[in-house]
């Protein structure tokens, strides 16, 4: 479990096939002492296991299913990548709570500056959509972010310059591709709610929602 709170940037400083798989060699910018093998890592959003620990440097390993599913695939030695180490029981959770697990690709179809901030806008596929909402949190490549605004298959988000300075976002362009992970907990209230009433289809939710139902 993360935060979306970024604690270091990477650089990938190389990458092997594994069968249909590959390895990542990874470079923090800053060390990440006590960095462990089996030890659960985000990088770039996307949950993966350190293998073969050494200063300045780690490895993990990402599975066929991964690459499918994420922007993991597409990266290039050189590319840098946000990291952050799982969280502990003990830590503030000053962003929202993150699994690393990839729920769908979005693509950046704008990036407006308005001052020190950036507006970014970045479009999905409708499915994704009914777990958004409005002043809710969206993990962005990993980051921690509040929705300015949404609509069915598009969000806009204000980037603030903190953020820009400590992650990746700062080198994303209109048309690149970005790992998206929504907020869990709309998953899970889904899910409630289609067992307590009967309802497993996206249809009969929406009219729950929009009759302005409760629960007994």
């Amino acid at each position: 479990m993360f935060t979306g709170l970024i604690q270091s940037i990477g650089t990938v400083a190389g990458m092997r096939p594994m069968g249909r798989g590959l390895r990542l060699v990874l470079q923090p910018d800053r060390p990440l002492t006590d960095l462990e093998p089996g030890e659960s890592i985000s990088v770039d959003g996307v949950c993966l296991t350190a293998v073969d620990c050494a200063p300045g440097r780690f490895s993990a390993d990402v599975s066929p299913e991964t690459l499918s599913r994420t922007t993991l695939g597409r990266h290039a030695v050189g590319r840098r990548v946000n990291l952050e180490r799982a969280l502990r029981l003990a830590d503030r959770l000053g962003g929202h709570m993150v699994t690393g697990h990839v729920d769908g690709l979005g693509r950046v179809v704008g990036m407006k500056p308005e001052g020190d901030f950036v507006e970014l806008a970045i479009r999905f596929e409708a499915p994704l959509g009914r777990y958004i909402v409005e002043k809710g949190s969206v993990a962005v490549d990993g980051i921690s972010l509040t929705v300015a605004s949404c609509l069915e298959s598009q969000i806009t988000l204000a980037v603030i310059p903190a953020t820009l300075a400590a992650t990746t976002l700062a080198d994303r362009r209109v048309g690149d591709e970005v790992n998206l992970e929504t907020d869990i907990l709309g998953r899970y209230v889904e899910k409630l709610i289609g067992h307590a009433t009967g309802a497993s289809s996206d249809v009969r939710l929406r009219k729950l929602l929009e009759d302005g139902g409760f629960l007994g």
